[in-house]
C-alpha cells in the first residue's frame, strides 16, 4: 500500500477551507436549492415593488387630473346658459360636491374592485369603454411592435457587426434621425404626402379611422389593413430606431470579448460566432427594452392614435382630457401604468433566467 505523502498542514488547510460537511436535511440542499431560494426572494421583492407602484399610480391618477384648470360640469354643458341650481345639481349627481377626502376614498375603494365609475361624456361605465377600445389599440400597436422589434434587432446586429461600413453609418444616422422625430409630426407628414397627396404623389391611403364602414368579409380585412398602413409606418419608424440603437450598442460591447476570440480560434465561421455567441449575450439589454415596449402596446400611442383618428385607447384618452372626463382619464391612466409596470416586472422576473448574475 502506498503511503499518503500529502503534508498534514496542507490537509488541515484544505479541511478548514472546505468547512465541515453538512449533516441531516442540510446535506440535501446544494447550490441549486440555495439559488432557487434566492431567486424566489428576488421574485417576491419585485412583485411587492410592483404592488407598491400600482398603489402609487392609483393615488397619482386621482390627484393629477384634478390639477387641470377646467370645470368638467361647465364643459359638459357646452357653453349653454345654465342656472347655478342646475350646475349644482349636476355636480351633486357626479359626486363633485363631496369633500376631496371622501371622493378619494370612494375612488380607491371602487378601483380596487375594478370599478372606475361612469364616464361623464359617454354615460357608460369606464371599464366598458376601455374594453370596447382595447382591440383597436392592440391591433395597431401590436402589429407595429412585432415589426419594429424584428427589424430593429436584425438591422442592429448587421450594423454592429459591420461597424464603420457605409451601411452602418447610413443606418445609424437614419435611426438617430427617426428616434429624435416626434411621432405625431411624422404622422402628420405622412398624411400630407400619402393621404392628401403632394406634387406627383397622389393620395393613396385614408387620412384616418379604422374602416370605411361598408365592407364585409375579406374586403373588410383588406380595408382595415389599408387604414393601418400609415399609422403602423409611423410607429415602426420610431420604434425600430430605438431598438436598433440599443442592439447595436450592446453588440459592439460584446465584440471585443475574449470568448469571441476563443470561438474564432476554434475555427468557427464568423456567422456562427455572431449567431451562437455574440448575439445571445447582446440581446439582454434589448430583451429589457422589448418588455418595456410590450407594456406600451396596451398603453397605445396617444398622439399617433389622435392624429390618425384611430378608435383606440389613446384616442379615447385624448377625448377624456378635453372635458376633462375624470373617471375616464383616471381609469385609462391606471390601465396604461399597470400595463407598463406588469411588463417591467415580468422582465425583471425572467431576466435572471437569461443572466444568472442578476438577482444574486
Amino acid at each position: 500500500m502506498t503511503a499518503d505523502s500529502t503534508p498534514a498542514l496542507v490537509k488541515q488547510a484544505d479541511a478548514d477551507t472546505e468547512g465541515p460537511a453538512p449533516a441531516g436535511p442540510a446535506a440535501a440542499r446544494g447550490p441549486r436549492a440555495r439559488n432557487t431560494k434566492a431567486y424566489l426572494r428576488y421574485v417576491a421583492a419585485k412583485i411587492l415593488g410592483a404592488i407598491v407602484s400600482l398603489f402609487a399610480v392609483l393615488v397619482t391618477s386621482f390627484f393629477l387630473f384634478r390639477l387641470i384648470p377646467s370645470d368638467p360640469v361647465k364643459q359638459m354643458t357646452g357653453g349653454r346658459r345654465v342656472s347655478a341650481e342646475q350646475l349644482q345639481s349636476l355636480r351633486h349627481q357626479l359626486g363633485l360636491d363631496q369633500p376631496m377626502w371622501k371622493q378619494f376614498t370612494s375612488y380607491v375603494g371602487d378601483a380596487l374592485t375594478g370599478d372606475f365609475g361612469t364616464s361623464y361624456q359617454f354615460h357608460a361605465p369606464v371599464m366598458d369603454k376601455i374594453v370596447e377600445a382595447l382591440p383597436a389599440t392592440l391591433l395597431l400597436t401590436g402589429t407595429a411592435y412585432v415589426l419594429y422589434s424584428a427589424l430593429g434587432i436584425w438591422l442592429g446586429t448587421r450594423t454592429a457587426w459591420r461597424n464603420g461600413s457605409t451601411s452602418d453609418r447610413f443606418n445609424t444616422a437614419l435611426a438617430l434621425t427617426l428616434y429624435s422625430v416626434p411621432s405625431f409630426w411624422l404622422g402628420l407628414l405622412l398624411i400630407i404626402v400619402f393621404s392628401v397627396g403632394i406634387g406627383p404623389i397622389p393620395g393613396m391611403f385614408p387620412t384616418g379611422g379604422l374602416e370605411s364602414g361598408n365592407e364585409t368579409g375579406l374586403a373588410y380585412v383588406l380595408d382595415v389593413a389599408h387604414h393601418m398602413v400609415l399609422p403602423v409606418i409611423t410607429l415602426v419608424a420610431v420604434g425600430y430606431a430605438q431598438t436598433l440603437l440599443v442592439m447595436r450598442s450592446s453588440l459592439l460591447d460584446e465584440m471585443g470579448s475574449d470568448y469571441l476570440t476563443t470561438a474564432r480560434a476554434k475555427g468557427l465561421r464568423d456567422d456562427a460566432v455572431r449567431r451562437k455567441h455574440a448575439v445571445p449575450n447582446a440581446m439582454l439589454p434589448t430583451f429589457t427594452l422589448m418588455f418595456v415596449n410590450l407594456g406600451h402596446v396596451v398603453a397605445g400611442q396617444i398622439l399617433v392614435e389622435t392624429v390618425f383618428s384611430w378608435p383606440g385607447l389613446g384616442g379615447l384618452f385624448y377625448q377624456g382630457l378635453s372635458v376633462p372626463d375624470l373617471p375616464l382619464v383616471q381609469g385609462l391612466f391606471f390601465v396604461f401604468a399597470t400595463a407598463v409596470i406588469l411588463a417591467n416586472t415580468l422582465a425583471d422576473v425572467l431576466y435572471p433566467l437569461l443572466d444568472p448574475r442578476v438577482g444574486r
